[in-house]
């Protein structure tokens, strides 16, 4: 791939709970580039969302703590930067979409009303100077970028006169109306029908392709990601395993979970049964000192319970799998 915008280096990040520890991110690396659409997938609550938000700076702290690791946006480590000068890169080059429209959008104020906040709170980070009309115009004009009829009708309406579908477009609008070159979509589909969701999904492809975002999309649609992203980063209990080309990955998946979560996907062939993952995710507070996977593993050895396996950082198809140690050996 081809220099990061973003780029994540050994992210860890733990939650004291009732007097426990948990060490919910163990190391997490990724990169997103210029102009590209990334993806990061894996099952519910294997950490995507956490480092979303790490990212974000928008975990509360405590009980979130970051224990190790860079974020690394345009070159400049954003955990070594001011809070201030951090606030300002939040929603302005960065920005995030949150994954539940419907209750997202705050329901005593219009649309228009929370858009221009959002402008009005840039403007004064970025010491811009705007006058009221020029902010009702961007409101507008964003709008009208997402696809929405009637611009001005839907900036006057309050949330609860809107469809789902509507409401993650307005969400979309909000997370573009500061110019981000990076866009984070935190599974942008929830809670819509299916037919609403492919439109979501393929407005944000197509916003990608025209205005030359960076992509990073939390999805459990694989059936998406392997349409329409670049490259794949796969997530389990807290840890990178897999990474790749999404084709290569597709094709040709090395780690044993990610072929497992490739064979829950329905087939249309009707031939194979649907397959589950049988198991559960380890307990963060105490996890296994080897693979977090090892408990769960077809394929386990005495190795994988004892030592966790590395994972190349880089551009290339990697997996932290002690099978991988074995084939090359």
């Amino acid at each position: 791939m081809s220099a990061a915008l973003l780029s994540v280096r050994d992210l860890s990040l733990e939650f004291s709970v009732y007097g426990r520890r948990a060490r919910v991110l163990r190391g997490v690396s990724l990169d997103v580039p210029e102009h590209r659409h990334v993806a990061l997938v894996g099952e519910s609550g294997c950490g995507k969302s956490v480092t979303m938000r790490a990212i974000m700076g928008i975990l509360k702290s405590p009980p979130a703590k970051v224990t190790g690791g860079e974020i690394f946006f345009n070159g400049r480590d954003v955990l070594k930067m001011p809070g201030a000068e951090r606030d300002a890169l939040r929603g302005t080059a960065m920005s995030m979409v949150f994954q539940d429209p419907m209750t997202s959008l705050n329901p005593v104020f219009t649309i228009g009303d929370q858009m221009t906040t959002i402008l009005k709170y840039a403007d004064r980070r970025l010491g811009r100077h705007r006058r009221k009309v020029e902010r009702q115009a961007r409101v507008y004009e964003v709008l009208r970028q997402v696809r929405m009829p009637d611009p001005e009708r839907i900036a006057a309406a309050y949330p609860i006169m809107l469809s789902g579908g509507m409401r993650q477009r307005v969400l979309i609008a909000m997370a573009l109306l500061n110019e981000p070159s990076l866009l984070i979509a935190d599974e942008p589909g929830t809670a819509l029908d299916v037919t609403t969701q492919a439109q979501i999904l393929k407005l944000l492809q197509d916003l990608v392709s025209e205005r030359g975002l960076a992509l990073l999309m939390i999805t459990h649609n694989l059936g998406v990601v392997r349409a329409t992203a670049d490259y794949v980063y796969v997530m389990y209990a807290g840890g990178v395993v897999e990474h790749g080309p999404t084709r290569q990955l597709f094709e040709e998946p090395r780690h044993p979970y990610t072929r497992a979560l490739l064979d829950c996907v329905p087939k249309l062939t009707g031939q194979t049964t649907f397959k589950g993952i049988d198991g559960t995710l380890p307990d963060y507070a105490a996890p296994p000192p080897g693979c977090r996977f090892a408990p769960r593993c077809p394929h386990s050895m005495p190795v994988c319970a004892s030592e966790p396996a590395d994972i190349d950082v880089g551009p290339d198809h990697g997996a932290a799998c002690w099978l991988m140690a074995e084939k090359a050996a």
